[in-house]
């Protein structure tokens, strides 16, 4: 019998495991699967939380409904009826202390038209002049190992890019633009480039596209995003799941490998995948030869406030879902989502419900790392008062503070780990890395990785 040992219950961990029973069960394989977990719940950053009458998101809050993994999961798990898909609306960037409304048919802020740039309130006359280079400047030497803030500053001008582009991309990718590849957020965008000559014109060319997209884009539950982490540990009546149990090694023992922990007693396994933060994985394999790589790979910080209130959402702007901020503003978040706008299902009788977001590239950030609740949430209500000119007391509060664990793929994190991979095929066959330290941080992607990595296991068998 081989057996398999996945360390992280985060949805990477539960994917793993997911596939592989189910291609236990298909090939009738003599397996045994053990999930480890430090803490005592399963779901890593997602999590919801019920409060009176609405439901909070700890760390992610909707799944992006397109990916091609997502909904054969639910499927999968027998789901459906419990899906529920985000109201559509307007999305805003808040400037020079005003909310100003990111223009119809653009993608992350990127025009796909010149009228889209036209209507646009956030850029002169002379930035969206300067934008117009796009049409006639040919490429001659980005690649998509180029940073993407040097492609489209290039093409698209300096203005538009700083005051529509970069707010909305930095917020989905949490970095600079000029320390993230093109390969690594948007790489159509150069073959956009190469086929029809202009970015503006390949987006405007594959128009429809998007915009399916775009409507009832992402999914959630009706009771969050816990119940498909509920559903999949509910669906392992074939694993071994041990929660509140930190590994601290894994070390090789001829052909297998001995995986130890602080308060359980070790686990001799063939396969060993490690879903855990890579700077966690590092220290639990211990190696010196591996070390410099995991050194290259770094993270980033998020406290994530959410504060409900006993006041009608429709007091927001109309048909809005949210903000996000440009440098240079009054308030401190980075971005605002009207929770209960976006997604009914959060609030029973429609009360407001708002989430702010502070990322560690703020300029405030550092202060704040250190405040107290309170403290926190004085400034989010300071940021509400300046930003949506409403006052209020909150019926509900949750801060969560993601600390140095939100992954940040910057130019040379896709060398580091290639180079870990194949340090560790030879020094450590059969471990395997996998989550979103390494490969995407969106939901769908940790699903596809958990499958491809079942796979993988499988298939050396």
């Amino acid at each position: 019998m081989k057996k398999v040992v996945v360390v992280g219950g985060g949805i990477t961990g539960l994917s793993v495991m997911h596939y592989l029973q189910k291609l236990k069960i298909e090939k009738a394989l003599d397996m045994e699967m053990v999930l480890v977990e430090s803490n005592q719940y399963l779901g890593g950053k997602i999590h919801s939380v019920k409060q009176k009458e609405f439901i909070m998101e700890t760390g992610a809050d909707s799944i992006v409904a397109r990916h091609e993994e997502v909904l054969p999961l639910v499927e999968d798990l027998q789901l459906e009826d419990e899906l529920v898909y985000n109201a559509t609306g307007i999305s805003y960037i808040y400037t020079n202390n005003e909310l100003h409304a990111i223009p119809a048919d653009t993608v992350f802020g990127i025009p796909m038209s010149e009228e889209s740039l036209e209507s646009s309130t956030l850029v002169s006359d002379e930035g969206k002049e300067e934008a117009l280079k796009d049409l006639n400047l040919s490429n001659e030497s980005f690649t998509k190992d180029s940073s993407i803030g040097s492609f489209l500053e290039h093409f698209l001008g300096k203005e538009l890019v700083e005051k529509q582009i970069a707010p909305v991309l930095s917020g989905v990718y949490s970095g600079d633009l000029d320390k993230l590849t093109l390969a690594s957020t948007l790489p159509y965008l150069i073959d956009y480039k190469e086929d029809y000559g202009s970015i503006m014109k390949g987006l405007g060319a594959n128009k429809e596209k998007f915009q399916a997209a775009s409507n009832k884009k992402f999914i959630s539950f009706k009771n969050g995003l816990s119940a498909l982490i509920d559903r999949l540990e509910k669906e392992l009546s074939d694993a071994t799941i041990l929660k509140g149990i930190h590994t601290t090694k894994v070390e090789k023992m001829d052909d297998r490998y001995e995986v130890s922990f602080a308060n359980h007693e070790s686990i001799e396994a063939d396969y060993v995948i490690l879903t855990t933060p890579h700077d966690v994985t590092q220290r639990i394999l211990q190696n010196e030869v591996l070390n410099a790589d995991f050194n290259k790979l770094k993270n980033s910080s998020l406290i994530s406030i959410y504060l409900g209130f006993d006041i009608p959402d429709e007091q927001l702007p109309a048909e809005g879902t949210g903000f996000i901020v440009s440098h240079n503003s009054d308030v401190k978040c980075n971005a605002c989502t009207w929770t209960s706008r976006k997604w009914k299902h959060t609030s029973e009788n429609s009360h407001l419900l708002v989430r702010m977001f502070y990322k560690s590239s703020n300029l405030a950030f550092e202060e704040m790392k250190h405040m107290s609740e309170e403290e926190l949430v004085q400034i989010a209500l300071q940021d509400i008062e300046k930003s949506l000119k409403l006052n209020g007391k909150p019926s509900v509060v949750e801060v969560t503070k993601w600390n140095d664990l939100m992954p940040n793929y910057h130019l040379e994190h896709g060398k580091a780990v290639k180079s870990l991979r194949d340090k560790m095929s030879f020094q450590l066959p059969n471990v395997i890395l996998a989550g979103c330290s390494y490969y995407g941080v969106g939901i769908g992607a940790c699903i596809k990785n958990g499958k491809e990595t079942a796979e993988l296991v499988v298939n050396n068998f």
